[in-house]
């Protein structure tokens, strides 16, 4: 249109847009340096796209430029979508006289499905959405841990090298974040948030799946109204060299600490005893440990020394390393003991340190419990 035209058009109050005419051809090559994907080489711009709309108001790319700029923006971390976008960019800022900031291009998180990889969807995909780890109740410091360890491949050593530091310690370095799309793993996260919520104290424990049950688990809130006696059993082997890694999230609270609250125990709970199974034997072992070896004052020393001779007794091994090296001398060995007053107690197989669960239950509610089972 001649610009003559084009004025007087104007003039009239006609709606028009305002375009950047591009200098690039496609015939030609760029090279950049991408702070993530390193050297890459593009064709040239050559659309003239527009940078003012109708309305007035300016398009992203223009904006980017000029805000970016003026807000001395020295790095731009954007999703590699935009890649194709660089050519454009770059020659908007020297087209107007500005110096380009570093561009750092992330790839896209995955999502595998059934052997096929595709980009993790908003639509598709709940744990694309924040909202999903508050409703399954991961914690957020999980979260975070998780996402830097798909984001920076040396974050992973420096967290094994580093167990007990703040991530806000870690250097986030972009040139050592993943070229090509990180996949998300569930499982991973989880076995991450394991080990993040093992770190807590019992308070913290407490607070954080009391918050979570008061919106999404009326039993479990239930059972944590009662907080002292919630905080003795959150606050079994923790603060151990070695603590208890049996919650993953908000969620799994309710499973690992519901047999130690007598109502619950008594109403819901069936036994599986694991080698020793025999009826007879399983009530001898219990008699004998509650008339004769039980005393709730015991340090831990003394009480697993009285496993030990109740196991002797009994004809089993004193120790695991005795019954393996001469296995036809004796019944079993003082963990098949220790293993059927642990079921008795808890109705499971595998618990955290037993000695730590019968000081909190108490010399009534483990009499109670044993008794149950010799009726």
């Amino acid at each position: 249109m001649p610009i003559d035209e084009v004025v007087e058009r104007i003039k009239n109050g006609d709606k028009y847009i305002i375009r950047f005419k591009s200098q690039g051809r496609e015939d030609r090559k760029i090279k950049h340096k991408d702070v993530i994907k390193g050297n890459l080489e593009f064709p040239e711009n050559d659309q003239d796209i527009v940078i003012i709309k109708a309305d007035g108001l300016p398009t992203y790319h223009f904006a980017h430029a000029v805000d970016d700029h003026l807000m001395r923006v020295t790095h731009v971390i954007r999703g590699d979508e935009w890649l194709s976008s660089l050519p454009l960019h770059l020659e908007l800022f020297y087209a107007l006289g500005f110096k380009p900031p570093k561009y750092a291009h992330t790839s896209t998180i995955m999502k595998d499905e059934n052997g096929n990889k595709r980009k993790i969807s908003k639509r598709k995909d709940p744990e694309a959405a924040v909202s999903y780890y508050s409703e399954e109740g991961i914690p957020k410091e999980a979260v975070v841990e998780y996402l830097l360890n798909i984001a920076n491949s040396t974050f992973e050593p420096w967290r094994r090298a580093n167990p007990d530091k703040s991530i806000d310690e870690f250097e986030l370095q972009l040139n050592k974040m993943s070229v090509s799309g990180a996949v998300f793993d569930m499982v991973k996260l989880l076995d991450v948030s394991k080990n993040v919520i093992c770190k807590f104290d019992a308070e913290k424990i407490y607070t954080e799946a009391f918050n979570w049950a008061n919106k999404y688990d009326e039993e479990l809130k239930e059972l944590l109204e009662n907080k002292d006696y919630s905080l003795k059993i959150l606050g079994i082997e923790r603060g151990n060299v070695k603590p208890r890694k049996d919650i993953a999230k908000w969620s799994d609270v309710k499973n690992s600490i519901i047999y130690m609250y007598d109502e619950k125990f008594n109403k819901n709970t069936t036994y599986e005893f694991q080698k020793i199974n025999d009826e007879g034997e399983i009530k001898d072992i219990l008699n004998l440990y509650i008339e004769k070896y039980f005393d709730i004052n015991d340090d831990k020393q003394t009480w697993f020394d009285k496993i030990k001779d109740l196991a002797e007794e009994k004809g089993y091994a004193r120790e695991v390393k005795q019954y393996k090296q001469e296995p036809e001398k004796y019944k079993g060995h003082v963990g098949d003991i220790s293993t059927v007053i642990r079921v008795a107690l808890t109705g499971r197989s595998n618990t955290p340190d037993l000695y730590e669960i019968m000081q909190v239950l108490g010399e009534n509610s483990i009499k109670q419990r044993i008794s149950r089972i010799l009726n």
